[in-house]
């Protein structure tokens, strides 16, 4: 372990007792509910983009080609990541220098704009080049709101319990799965009870304005929590960025390369339902079922994992689900090619999503351990967001023009494949030289 390591080691040891007593003085349900609600509707709100792209595709980019209307759809949905660094330096520093709290409040104000933006956006019929420029606003600012949200929500979780800090911000994860969960159910039960005019003329914005009902009920919540013992105590950076970029640059690199496959793999499910109806020719409800249960499964499972987490180490089990990543994802999407049907294509989700959330649920803890807490959040927030908007926003738009360009359906387990082993190195090297565990 290195000695910059020990430090912070001992630095954290030092006040756990403390913000044991902080944390237990408080609903640790309540603290959960609080952080998690932001990024339950950052997600939400993105899954529901992408299961609804080739619906949003003829309503705002409108093309004589199938294929292009929906790759410009995935484009504005990529580009609109390109906001989430820029997020993170101004909403990260934001956190390290007034408070997790105000930038927690913050960005759940600017989610819910982009939300309800997207949820009455008139279409392209109505207004013409206005509506795909608006729906490119609303995702630029979706972006540059979500970039500061994971730094802030998981240094408040950790800030509070640092002695239980696997469990406390693993539930960031698993509010994405509960997104997960709603954003298919929607999308199952839309699909399957409406018609296809029904579906572009009203049904694809339910999920959308439901979402914009979440964020006033987590505004209401995060203005009545307070703020950490462990930000309060510390002493504050005058330029979080600055030091982070001049002393620690090591670590925001180690942190994104260990989201290569996570935010791939996620980004890939998300692409399910395109991918079930498009290349594999099943009904478009077999999609949302299929990502529906990796919901439930990432909903359930990664707390456990975080908890596992805090008693045998993170890295441990990072490499073991790595490694079974890159052995069985391509044999996985060769398995549904051959046989596709609702029922392999379940088997071949849910395997993909167990893997996902083993690896997943210990990210945030090692992260948060990589840097102290004067430039804990904008760390993780730049980190967070670069490897994203990477290796996430990009991924659906790159799998899609992989499959387009070659004709291969297995696209996107080489996709994956190829993240595997970019993690993987990572994980090593982060174990050598920052004594990452």
């Amino acid at each position: 372990m290195s000695i910059d390591s020990v430090a912070e080691h001992a630095e954290h040891a030092k006040h756990a007792a403390h913000a044991t007593h902080a944390a237990s003085g408080k609903s640790v349900s309540r603290l959960i509910i609080a952080t998690s609600i932001g990024n339950a509707l950052e997600f939400y709100d993105l899954i529901a983009y992408g299961y609804f792209a080739s619906t949003l595709s003829k309503l705002f980019f409108p093309v004589h080609n199938a294929t292009m209307s929906l790759l410009l759809t995935l484009g504005t949905f990529a580009l609109s990541y390109l906001a989430r660094p820029v997020g993170a330096l101004v909403l990260g520093s934001y956190s390290d220098r007034k408070g997790r709290k105000a930038s927690l409040t913050l960005s759940i104000t600017m989610m819910t704009i982009g939300t309800a933006m997207v949820a009455l956006m008139p279409t392209y019929a109505t207004i013409g080049i206005l509506a795909p420029i608006g729906i490119f606003a609303s995702r630029l600012l979706q972006g540059f709101s979500a970039g500061g949200e994971f730094g802030s929500s998981t240094a408040f979780l950790i800030e509070h319990a640092p002695q239980r800090s696997g469990f406390m911000s693993s539930w960031q994860f698993s509010s994405q799965g509960a997104s997960t969960l709603l954003a298919s159910l929607f999308g199952a039960v839309l699909m399957g009870a409406l018609t296809t005019p029904q579906l572009e003329s009203w049904g694809w914005r339910v999920p959308f304005l439901f979402g914009m009902l979440i964020g006033p009920v987590g505004l209401y919540i995060r203005r009545r929590i307070d703020e950490t013992p462990e930000f309060e105590r510390s002493e504050k950076a005058e330029s979080p960025v600055r030091e982070l970029l001049a002393t620690q640059k090591a670590r925001v690199l180690a942190s994104i390369g260990a989201l290569v496959l996570t935010t791939s793999a996620q980004y890939v499910l998300l692409y399910m339902p395109t991918y079930a109806a498009r290349q594999l020719g099943l009904a478009p409800s077999s999609g949302f079922i299929a990502t529906l249960m990796a919901g439930l499964i990432a909903f359930v499972l990664t707390p456990i994992v975080g908890h596992w987490s805090d008693k045998v180490g993170r890295t441990r089990i990072m490499f073991v689900a790595g490694v079974l990543f890159f052995l069985t994802v391509y044999p996985a999407f060769m398995f549904v090619n051959a046989h596709p049907s609702l029922l392999t294509l379940l088997v071949a989700v849910m395997w993909v999503a167990v893997l996902k959330v083993t690896y997943f649920a210990p990210i945030p803890a090692l992260m948060a351990g990589f840097f102290p807490t004067r430039t804990r959040t904008t760390g993780m927030a730049l980190a967070y967001n670069i490897g994203t908007t990477l290796f996430g926003g990009f991924t659906p738009l790159a799998v899609a023009s992989l499959i387009a360009a070659t004709g291969n359906n297995l696209a996107p387990g080489l996709w994956l494949m190829f993240a595997a082993v970019l993690s993987l190195v990572t994980l090593v090297w982060a174990r050598a030289r920052l004594g990452a565990r």
